[in-house]
């Protein structure tokens, strides 16, 4: 018999009872050391002979831990297991032991014995364990729209007490109906280490309108929160309508490609569809576009687009295909003569209003009328028509032809006083080419519009019938013109009064010569007969130049 039974004994035979006191309650952090009171924490009795602590058994007789007496340095071990490597006590008497657990979760008794009183103070100890983690297990990707769908899981490890669990959307706690909200829960022990953990699955039926929305776990231990946000989700539904739109640049022109873009408003939205033209199906799998090629007119009309998983959702558009076709008569190139007339034709056939321009060489003009064609009216037409940015063009060159005709020989004296200036203009096409029955010093000639002028310069020395020719390869014509030199008298006398002299002989001396040349010419001309300066009657250029070698001799 250890000595603390052998003085309890003693005790109890001499007359002292033992005195139970009320039961306290002490908590402690897992992991941490308990720290157990003997006696409330009063100081011992001064009689006091030893303090023995021991743990009280439901189910069996009490376990002793140690013994310690006054005056001694060390207790006396007398626990056997785990605990005799964990207790010990202070100078207070209170009972120590390392590393809580949920085991010690149990009655501890500090028995005080005295010379004249045994007593003994009964603890209970509570071990407290925060939760080691609190974890989403199972989150949603998206909720679906009135379904039930789980958000996720919230699990809540290795408590004691057990923690509690709670969830919340925004702000507001969400309730369980066990129809838009169910919450189930759980609770399991470790058997190894009897710590709780809880589980907690969400399931929510959405609306469009929580696409935005947050869902909370919120775990509750000892009256602190701890909160762990969920989402938003993206809430996924099924397509109730469906919408189509014409991609391509419009209007729609006969030639262009035609791009179509089917889309619902689903989420997600679907990316396989039927596209629909007349008797034409075209399926289309991971796209939402389909373009038909190089569309013809005959492609006006109603298109249409379905879901490919449900063909009763369609949307529809009418495309109008846009065309314009311009027919012009005359076309190419048209040769007519001068003095013809020419009809020309314009039909256009398009889907709406369309404009009609002219152009000629590129200037704009009014609609050709040609009823009686000149040289002037030659060149390249151009029509144009125009229904918004569809344009079609068509073009004619005109070519007017004709013979040669002279319309005017005319001359005058070149600023030196010497030469004589000879200008003959004629009208015809193609171009004339100009022949002159005297030779010159110096040309200059132009072409415009069907009239050519060809202008010579001649030393005039004597008096000429000179001969004009135009021809080109539909004909030719002639005109003659004669010309006659001018007598000016010079003086080189550097006396006035001499000069002045000679000045009015020379004039009375000029007066005579006109006089008597005038005569001579008179006539001459009287014997030989007389040329106009200009003829209308077109002769042989042979017979013309010897007409004029004629005329020149004396």
């Amino acid at each position: 018999m250890n000595p603390a039974a052998v003085l309890v004994l003693v005790l109890w035979t001499s007359g002292t009872f033992l005195t139970v006191m009320g039961t306290r309650n002490v908590s402690a952090w897992y992991g941490d050391t308990i720290v157990v009171p003997c006696q409330g924490g009063n100081p011992p009795p001064v009689d006091m002979m030893f303090v023995k602590w021991k743990t009280k058994r439901s189910d069996g007789p009490d376990d002793d831990l140690l013994v310690k007496q006054p005056g001694s340095i060390q207790a006396t071990i007398q626990a056997t297991g785990s605990y005799a490597q964990r207790i010990s006590i202070d100078e207070n008497y209170s009972l120590h032991i390392t590393q809580a657990s949920l085991r010690d979760q149990q009655t501890f008794t500090c028995m005080v014995a005295s010379e004249t009183n045994l007593k003994e103070y009964s603890v209970q100890v509570f071990v407290n364990k925060k939760p080691s983690s609190v974890e989403i297990m199972g989150e949603a990707k998206a909720l679906i729209k009135d379904n039930l769908t789980p958000v996720g899981t919230c699990v809540v490890s290795d408590a004691n007490p057990a923690a509690t669990i709670t969830w919340k959307k925004g702000e507001k706690q969400l309730e369980a109906d066990g129809k838009g909200v169910v919450i189930t829960s759980s609770l399991k022990l470790d058997p190894a280490t009897g710590l709780s953990t809880t589980s907690s699955t969400l399931q929510y039926s959405a609306t469009k309108k929580d696409k935005d929305s947050v869902f909370t776990c919120v775990s509750t231990y000892e009256g602190s929160n701890q909160e762990t946000p969920l989402g938003p989700f993206p809430i996924y539904y099924p397509s109730e309508k469906a919408s189509l739109e014409i991609l391509s640049k419009q209007p729609i022109v006969e030639g262009d490609n035609l791009t179509l873009k089917c889309s619902a408003d689903g989420n997600p939205p679907p990316n396989s569809f039927f596209f629909i033209f007349q008797t034409k199906k075209i399926e289309v799998k991971n796209s939402d576009t389909y373009t038909f090629p190089s569309i013809s007119r005959d492609a006006s009309g109603e298109y249409k687009c379905s879901l490919h998983d449900n063909e009763e959702i369609q949307a529809s558009q009418h495309v109008l295909v846009n065309y314009l076709d311009l027919t012009l008569s005359p076309s190419g190139k048209i040769v007519k003569m001068v003095g013809d007339s020419l009809s020309v034709k314009v039909e256009k056939n398009a889907t709406g209003d369309a404009s009609v321009s002219w152009t000629k060489d590129g200037k704009m003009v009014k609609e050709p009328e040609f009823t009686r064609l000149t040289y002037r009216d030659a060149g390249v037409y151009m029509c144009k028509a125009s229904m918004g940015h569809l344009t079609r063009n068509q073009n004619f060159e005109l070519v007017v032809e004709g013979s040669p005709v002279i319309t005017s020989l005319t001359k005058h004296k070149a600023n030196d006083s010497k030469h004589q200036v000879l200008v003959c203009e004629a009208e015809g096409f193609p171009e004339p080419k100009f022949k002159w029955s005297v030779n010159y010093t110096s040309e200059k000639s132009s072409y415009i519009n069907g009239k050519a002028v060809h202008n010579i310069t001649v030393i005039l020395q004597k008096n000429l019938t000179i001969v004009c020719n135009v021809s080109n390869k539909l004909g030719e014509d002639v005109k003659i013109i004669n010309i006659h030199p001018d007598i000016q008298m010079r003086s080189n006398e550097k006396d006035d009064q001499v000069f002045s002299v000679l000045v009015a002989v020379g004039v009375i001396l000029l007066l005579a010569l006109v006089i008597g040349i005038s005569i001579w010419l008179y006539r001459r001309n009287s014997r030989r007969g007389s040329f106009k300066t200009e003829t209308t009657n077109p002769v042989k250029l042979e017979e013309t130049m010897k007409l004029a070698e004629n005329n020149e001799k004396p």
